[in-house]
């Protein structure tokens, strides 16, 4: 059993304040992640990397280019830490943890609350994985091969499936029929068929085709 169990979870951060301690291409990283989930980031430190200056500049983040200072997070849903300076992170997180806030901390040697998994986005599929702080570098190789194996078609094949969950969930009353036709609509040969076909245009030939699939047992 590792020091840590980790209980994964995908957050909401949408408009959602999160503050990045810190100006290297950690704290970049941190950044960048949070502005895809559509966060409200701030980032704090002296000096900062040519990416956080450039987003900044562009006013993707806000940017206070000086020292942390106790009541930095004030506001903040999530915290993070990502300075070079052990000592600086250990104040984050003590802030933090007065404050009720989950921080994530860069360095090993002080404990943070969550830690980021790397990740593949097709868009609504989201792919995670982590090795719980023991080594990155799996965590990137084991992402790399699943880009591979989920391509970005997968974007439009998850897009398909949203319109067809839609109709069934709006089409269909019985629960235990609504579960199998979304079973059959969700298998990887049904999802090619939804992303080149206009069948989420006509919801009775939508509906005729999963039960035709369901009863196939293809899905």
């Amino acid at each position: 059993m590792s020091e840590h169990e980790w209980y994964p979870i995908l957050l909401s951060l949408k408009d959602r304040t999160c503050v990045v301690i810190g100006g290297g291409e950690v704290a970049e990283r941190k950044a960048r992640g949070l502005l895809n989930a559509g966060a409200s980031v701030r980032v704090i430190s002296p000096s900062v990397t040519r990416g956080l200056s450039d987003m900044a500049q562009a006013g993707s983040i806000h940017l206070l280019q000086r020292e942390y200072a106790k009541g930095d997070l004030e506001g903040a849903t999530l915290a993070f830490a990502a300075t070079d300076r052990q000592e600086v992170n250990a104040s984050v997180a003590a802030e933090a943890r007065e404050r009720g806030i989950p921080v994530n901390v860069a360095d090993g040697d002080t404990e943070g609350d969550f830690i980021v998994p790397a990740v593949l986005r097709r868009g609504d599929l989201v792919l995670s994985a982590s090795a719980s702080g023991a080594g990155p570098a799996v965590s990137a190789r084991i992402i790399g091969e699943l880009s591979s194996r989920y391509g970005p078609e997968y974007e439009g094949y998850l897009k398909a499936l949203r319109q067809i969950r839609a109709i069934v969930r709006a089409e269909v009353p019985d629960p235990g029929q609504r579960r199998r036709l979304l079973a059959a609509a969700s298998t990887e040969e049904a999802l090619i068929e939804w992303s080149r076909s206009d069948f989420a245009l006509d919801k009775r030939a939508l509906l005729d085709r999963l039960e035709e699939r369901a009863l196939d047992g293809k899905g």
